[in-house]
């Protein structure tokens, strides 16, 4: 009826609205080539505000960053005019039918525009024809590290900004803002390393088909928390090398102690290398953390070829003893050493030797000794229980080897030492 149709022409919301291409004069002109083509390059700003650094690999020597990215430049053929000078803001829809720079990130591995719950894209027209357009993205870029001072290292890290098909003769790429161009989050911090510094600069790369191109770079150095490492890697290995030396002060007789004590901290030493081989990549060069692994891993292996040679040594010495004693004669006799691989008893090489063939257990020593009508208080050989349990270190200290002395005192001196010039080298 003629009412309705009244009605809807008086209701605002029934217009149609003005099209952005008629407004900016899109279809006037042919954005597939760059303002002013054929004349001198067209200047790009760029200012980059750094969001995050998501994560840093360095099993895969790169990085993770999330950035918004602003572009500047100024395009005649999307002026307008404005009577209050203000300009025009429009979304991602509006930027496949304009020219826009064609910026990449060299040696980036992975990056996306977020898309939720849209595009994270931002176009804003000014009535001369200058444009702002930004982006927020997240980048995977390489980061070319050395490792050779792990885990004291500190590592550059660039995030290189270039344009793909323009080179300098159409396009100028700079920094809009100088070196305040690039700001970073306060809150921005990462689990193992502390942001040192952020900076920008520019420079010029050259590839030898097309030319020369303009080059932007965020650069960040990144120092190594240190503190984890100390936890995982060498508060262990120090502990493992002291453990080795408490063979030192254990009686040279002892050989189940003392080589098992000897075999548990060498494989858990190499257990400690394992976990941080395992966490690095394969290098051709020795690391830091290696020196000081390796050199502990030393420490301890020595610790269980000083008993070899302590065992070698002391055996040499009681067959000696027993030669000269005329005890060392027939083919069963057998020194202190060999009786206690025999029964796993201690035998004193002046007392407690017993040259049969085939000794008697302890425990049936020691049965046949209590059941004998000889009083407890006279027999010799609770005597002389009695005088272990009383002097326990001096008879450690006289069963004690030479070389066990001069250990004690040699390793733990040599170790401070190169614990001295390890951190002092590095730190």
């Amino acid at each position: 009826s003629k009412r309705e149709i009244k009605m809807r022409k008086l209701d605002s919301t029934k217009v149609r609205p003005l099209k952005t291409e008629q407004l900016l004069h899109i279809e006037d002109h042919d954005f597939a080539l760059r303002p002013g083509f054929g004349g001198s390059p067209i200047p790009v700003g760029i200012d980059v505000q750094v969001e995050s650094i998501d994560s840093i690999s360095e099993v895969d020597m790169d990085f993770t960053m999330t950035l918004y990215l602003r572009h500047y430049w100024k395009d005649e053929r999307l002026s307008f005019r404005s009577n209050k000078n203000k300009s025009m803001t429009f979304d991602g829809r509006l930027i496949k039918k304009i020219w826009v720079p064609d910026v990449f990130f060299v040696h980036s591995k992975r990056s996306f525009i977020h898309d939720t719950t849209v595009e994270n894209i931002m176009l804003r027209v000014y009535p001369d024809g200058n444009v702002l357009f930004s982006l927020r993205i997240t980048v995977s870029a390489m980061c070319f590290m050395d490792f050779s001072r792990f885990p004291l290292d500190t590592q550059n890290c660039s995030l290189e900004l270039e344009s793909y098909a323009y080179n300098e003769d159409d396009l100028m790429l700079y920094w809009k803002h100088g070196n305040k161009s690039l700001s970073t989050d306060e809150h921005i911090s990462l689990s193992q390393f502390f942001i040192e510094e952020f900076s920008a600069s520019s420079g010029l790369a050259f590839y030898s088909s097309t030319g020369w191109y303009n080059r932007l770079f965020i650069n960040f150095a990144l120092r190594r928390h240190i503190f984890f490492f100390v936890l995982q890697s060498y508060f262990p290995a120090m502990l493992m090398v002291m453990l080795s030396w408490v063979s030192f002060w254990i009686d040279r007789r002892a050989v189940p102690a003392r080589v098992s004590l000897g075999i548990t901290t060498v494989l858990t030493m190499s257990t400690i290398m394992t976990g941080v081989s395992a966490s690095m990549p394969q290098v051709s060069y020795i690391k830091a953390v290696d020196v000081y692994l390796w050199i502990s891993f030393l420490f301890v292996f020595l610790s269980v070829i000083e008993y070899a040679a302590v065992n070698y040594l002391t055996t040499i010495e009681e067959r000696k003893q027993l030669k000269k004693r005329g005890k060392a004669s027939g083919m069963y006799s057998m020194d202190a050493v060999q009786a206690m691989a025999f029964d796993g008893c201690y035998h004193d090489a002046d007392e407690d030797m017993d040259l049969s063939p085939f000794p008697e257990p302890c425990e049936e020593n020691e049965t046949r000794a209590s059941q004998t009508n000889i009083s407890n208080a006279d027999t010799p050989r609770l005597k002389r229980k009695r005088s272990l349990k009383g002097n326990v270190g001096r008879i450690i200290l006289q069963n004690n080897h030479v070389i066990d002395t001069y250990s004690r005192i040699i390793f733990p001196s040599v170790y401070i030492v190169f614990n001295f010039f390890y951190w002092g080298l590095y730190i």
